[in-house]
C-alpha cells in the first residue's frame, strides 16, 4: 500500500468516527461502504498485477528475458472518467504487455460505469486488435469479478487462461 493510500484509509477512519460522532449515521454508512469497496478494488487490482507478475517471472526462470517496469501513480482514461491506480509493463524485445488498472478517487474524476467498482486496461503494443477492457464488478454472490468488455457491450468473466492468452501473445515470434 502507498502513503498516499494509508492516508487515505486514515482520513477516511477519522472522517467515519466524526460521522458517527454528529449523529450522522448515514454518512457514517456511507464512509464504511467506501472503504469496504477501496479493499475489494486493491484485493482485486493486486490479483491481477501478481498473476501477469508471476508469469513474467516463470518465464525469465526459463530465460524469457522480460523486464517489469511498474508505475504505483498512475491514471488512465475510462469514457469521459479518469481511473488513477497502477500500471504494469511488460517488455520483451519490442514487444509490450501493459496493464492499467484503478478507479476514480476524487468526484471530479467521474466514475466507473455500471456497477463496477474499478477499470482495467490489458494492452498489447503493435496488436491493438489484441487489447482489452475490463470492469471490476460484483459477481452473483457478492465477490468482486473482473468482466472483460467486448465491443458488442457482452460481459464475461476473465479467467486465468484468459490472463495466459495474453502473457503468450507477448512470448509469440510473429
Amino acid at each position: 500500500m502507498s502513503e498516499l493510500e494509508e492516508a487515505w484509509e486514515v482520513a477516511l477512519a477519522e472522517a467515519t468516527r466524526r460521522a458517527r460522532g454528529a449523529g450522522r449515521a448515514d454518512i457514517a454508512r456511507y464512509l464504511d461502504l467506501r472503504s469496504k469497496n477501496d479493499l475489494l478494488r486493491r484485493t482485486a487490482v493486486d490479483w491481477l498485477t501478481t498473476a501477469l507478475t508471476s508469469l513474467a517471472g516463470e518465464a525469465n526462470r526459463k530465460g524469457g528475458g522480460i523486464q517489469i517496469e511498474r508505475q504505483d501513480s498512475h491514471s488512465f482514461r475510462r469514457g469521459s472518467s479518469t481511473m488513477v491506480g497502477k500500471q504494469l509493463t511488460l517488455r520483451r524485445g519490442v514487444r509490450a504487455l501493459s496493464l492499467e488498472s484503478g478507479w476514480p478517487r476524487a468526484p471530479r474524476d467521474g466514475f466507473v460505469q455500471g456497477d463496477g467498482l474499478a477499470c482495467a486496461n490489458i494492452r498489447h503494443f503493435g496488436r491493438p486488435r489484441s487489447n482489452a477492457e475490463l470492469l471490476l464488478a460484483r459477481s452473483s454472490k457478492g465477490l468482486p469479478q473482473w468482466l472483460v468488455l467486448a465491443k458488442t457491450g457482452d460481459q464475461t468473466p476473465l479467467s486465468e487462461a484468459d490472463i495466459r492468452k495474453h502473457f503468450s501473445l507477448l512470448l509469440a515470434e510473429s
